[in-house]
């Protein structure tokens, strides 16, 4: 028995399930998860599986018949969709439904959806079991799970990372953009999902070993070369240099390995409770 990370069509999030046999990457295989039978593909090498952890499991490579089936769900799951979606215009409901998902065995349909507010949908049960006699599951989800799902560009112009890697959602903070010295611009720091950039929190800790290489913002500092003083006006982590705002009145971006403190500037003493260094400190300004 192999542990093998499969991937299921609208998420980028990897799940270990149990296979008897270690399909080659890329294969599409018939799951039994949570929900029920499913169609997954493999996306990595099988490993050992851990006797502690509980795993879902691979039943069969996929076969067209499985394959074809799964099609012609999914097209019922977006016809069904788009009706649920009228029906609750009609009803002035304010829900905004993402998506309609069909187990393979038809069992079961989970309709995604999202609202600002707690909301009763029994009112579209009925209409759902017009069209199918699966059980429904109305599933809440997220603003970021909605991205996941829809797929959108993000400010780089590439797919949003929630859609194409991102395992988990981990919590941002506005001190992470600080960090990074990036304009305070909500406009400019919200993903398509209105939240803070999932990638401010994974480029985090490269930018926070970034700053422990230079002086800290506001501080006096003195170039090697030419001897002209003054104060750091801001940072870049990423090209290992600095403004230098100097007594003579000129803005110079100066590489920090040739800079030294003041002679008038002494080194604060401690850090802030968290243990971070003065020149972290005066990132977060």
């Amino acid at each position: 028995m192999v542990v093998l990370p499969v991937r299921f069509e609208r998420s980028p999030r990897l799940h270990s399930m149990l296979s008897e046999e270690p399909y080659a990457v890329g294969t599409k295989v018939v799951v039994q998860g949570k929900r029920g039978p499913e169609i997954a593909t493999v996306r990595g090498e099988g490993g050992e599986p851990h006797p502690q952890e509980r795993y879902g499991a691979v039943l069969r490579a996929a076969t067209p018949d499985d394959l074809e089936r799964w099609e012609e769900l999914h097209r019922a799951g977006e016809d069904l969709k788009w009706l649920l979606r009228a029906r609750a215009r009609e009803r002035s409901l304010p829900v905004k439904l993402v998506a309609v998902e069909f187990t393979l065995d038809e069992s079961l349909v989970t309709v995604s959806y999202s609202a600002d507010e707690r909301i009763e949908l029994t009112s579209l049960i009925g209409e759902v079991r017009s069209q199918t006699r699966a059980r429904v599951n109305f599933a809440a989800i997220g603003p970021r799970e909605q991205a996941q799902m829809l797929g959108a560009l993000g400010a780089c112009g590439r797919e949003n990372c929630s859609s194409t890697h991102l395992q988990d959602f981990a919590p941002v903070s506005i001190r992470m953009a600080r960090d990074q010295q990036l304009p305070l611009n909500p406009e400019k720091l919200s993903g398509p999902c209105g939240r803070l950039l999932c990638c401010l929190q994974f480029e985090h800790t490269q930018y926070v070993d970034l700053l422990k290489n230079l002086p800290r913002k506001n501080s006096k500092v003195c170039h090697d070369g030419s001897g002209a003083c003054g104060k750091v006006t801001k940072l870049h982590p990423l090209t290992g240099t600095v403004d230098v705002y100097t007594d003579q009145g000129m803005l110079q971006g100066i590489p920090a390995t040739e800079l030294r403190r003041a002679p008038d500037e002494s080194p604060k003493a401690g850090g802030d409770r968290g243990g971070k260094s003065t020149r972290q400190q005066d990132a977060d300004a």
